[in-house]
């Protein structure tokens, strides 16, 4: 049965549909699942396919649909999508801030990013170590290898379908690491390795 649920609580999957055709969506299932077992103890399934028929407007290209969600699909949005251009980052501690699940609240993010100065965005520091951007898990290449963050803020399907490839791997990175990367990709179920691709020294403190 339902609880009572307060807003806040309420969490969102982010999934890319590719004329028509929702992309990638065992990960976001199992995601769901998890964090409605976990957070509130339900075992029930909530099937995200039957929910994924677009618009007719929607029907085609590159789309963005946005899920709210908790114990049921609480609101469905769509959008045509275009990746933000993003060309620098700041480094900004984040210690406290807590985003193991994907919460549709994201007021602390927004806090953290009033300190962006005239960056981008954001990197987010905790316990000393790179975790995230504000809404990407980012992967880093020194030349001949690709790493992720072994603890990132909010575990992402495109980090876990990389990892699950072999094409990335966990490794902890603190900033002074950086000088041995060339490139940061950042990622997201919107965004694969190889769309938003900034030089490390587009990374400022």
């Amino acid at each position: 049965m339902p609880i009572n649920i307060m807003p806040y609580a309420f969490l969102i999957e982010t999934i890319r549909i590719l004329d028509g055709t929702p992309r990638h969506l065992n990960y976001h299932q199992a995601r769901l699942d998890d964090a409605r077992r976990r957070l509130w103890g339900y075992g029930d399934a909530l099937p995200l396919a039957p929910a994924l028929q677009p618009p007719p407007e929607f029907a085609q290209g590159l789309v963005k649909c946005r899920l709210t969600y908790a114990y049921d699909i609480e609101k469905i949005e769509w959008a045509h999508y275009a990746p933000r251009h993003i060309g620098s980052l700041k480094l900004t501690p984040g210690d406290g801030l807590d985003y193991a699940f994907k919460y549709a609240d994201r007021s602390a993010i927004a806090v953290l990013m009033q300190h962006r100065g005239e960056a981008d965005d954001i990197l987010i520091l905790q316990n000393s170590l790179i975790t995230d951007t504000s809404y990407c898990n980012v992967v880093l290449y020194d030349g001949l290898r690709y790493y992720t963050p072994a603890t990132p803020l909010l575990a992402g399907t495109c980090r876990a379908r990389l990892l699950d490839e072999g094409r990335i791997e966990p490794a902890d990175i603190g900033p002074e690491k950086l000088k041995h990367f060339r490139e940061i990709h950042l990622v997201n179920a919107m965004m694969d390795m190889g769309v938003c691709v900034l030089p490390t020294e587009k990374i400022g403190f």
